[in-house]
């Protein structure tokens, strides 16, 4: 009997000297650097994505986040071609998203937001203000709970998940270690820790051998070296027409370049910019979703050097659209000074 108490007592002891963490808790360290990458891409806050992200999984619990990497609990709607699962949520067996990584389901949670109208203000906030953020979700119509903007902000203060709002993937790792001291003993994050520390020192780039002369060479290095700089640098705008999202060109560039960041298929970016060509060059507008059938203005004057191609994305109009409403041929271009309709038909004369 009295080695049987031994043994419990040990068992006991065991389970409390263990480093334990609330589920919540591992969800943090796990998912927190997939929101800082998020959060430099799409300039979402990293406390926010996660807080959502928390709250909809109940810290990583639900059936839809174990089952289908389902994180943000997005239903598969009209446009979703990836796999499905059913799941009883407002209504019974509703379709939702499944992925095959949670990595993938951070990411459409960014796309969800950045490319619906419905969340166009948001990103006129500043990225480091969650409470705005919160409320804006909430505003926005992201979910009935009337409660749900004070959910998210106690989560993301109870964790201190702001903290991640002033991190970038280089350095996210060292904030998940302060928060969490005790991760200094679990080998795995440790390995991570120095991967990471690897992996952000500078890296040799390989360029392919070509016969030419040194200057020759060093100028093509450093158009590699900077390709990945001038991508980096282009951020997603709102236009002033209906807040259409599209980005302006800071470099000349080839389409497939945007196509790679921004994972959007090479025949909708055509179609929506109505290019005839591979290459975009140094200030050109590019939508990144269907531009309008209207105008955000009534009328504008053209100038030297405008054509109607130009005119279109300026104003995030569909070509097709505004030659229709300015009675023009396919291919006509403008006089400099004429008035180019953008709203309401040009009259006859």
């Amino acid at each position: 009997m009295r080695r049987l108490f031994q043994l419990i007592g040990f068992l006991i002891l065991a389970k409390f000297s263990a480093q334990t963490w609330a589920t919540e808790d591992q969800y943090i360290q796990k998912f927190a650097p997939y929101a800082v990458e998020e959060m430099e891409k799409y300039k979402i806050p990293a406390s926010i994505t996660l807080a959502q992200g928390l709250l909809e999984t109940a810290g990583g619990q639900s059936i839809l986040a174990q089952q289908g990497n389902n994180h943000f609990g997005i239903k598969c709607k009209e446009d979703w071609t990836g796999k499905t699962m059913k799941y009883t949520d407002d209504a019974p067996n509703e379709c939702f998203r499944v992925y095959d990584d949670p990595r993938d389901s951070y990411e459409d949670h960014s796309k969800f937001l950045a490319f619906r109208k419905y969340y166009v203000n948001l990103f006129k906030l500043d990225p480091k203000d969650y409470r705005a953020w919160a409320f804006g979700l909430k505003k926005a119509g992201y979910a009935t709970n009337p409660r749900y903007a004070y959910i998210l902000i106690d989560r993301i203060e109870k964790f201190k998940l702001y903290e991640f709002d002033n991190t970038d993937s280089k350095t996210v790792l060292y904030a998940i270690l302060k928060m969490y001291p005790d991760l200094n003993q679990d080998k795995i994050f440790m390995a991570k820790l120095g991967q990471n520390i690897e992996t952000s020192k500078p890296k040799t780039i390989i360029v392919p051998y070509k016969a030419e002369s040194y200057a020759n060479h060093q100028e093509r290095v450093e158009k590699i070296k900077t390709k990945a700089e001038i991508l980096n640098s282009i951020l997603v705008r709102n236009h002033p027409n209906d807040g259409l999202k599209f980005i302006i060109i800071p470099e000349d560039l080839s389409l497939k370049s945007i196509v790679d960041k921004y994972d959007i298929s090479e025949r909708r970016l055509r179609k929506w910019n109505e290019l005839t060509t591979d290459n975009l060059h140094k200030n050109d507008i590019l939508f990144l979703e269907s531009k309008n059938s209207s105008g955000n203005v009534d009328t504008y004057k053209t100038v030297l050097g405008d054509d109607m191609h130009n005119i279109a994305q300026k104003f995030g109009i569909k070509l097709r659209k505004l030659y229709s409403k300015n009675r023009m041929e396919d291919g006509e271009q403008p006089k400099v000074g004429q008035i180019i309709y953008l709203n309401h038909k040009k009259p006859r004369n």
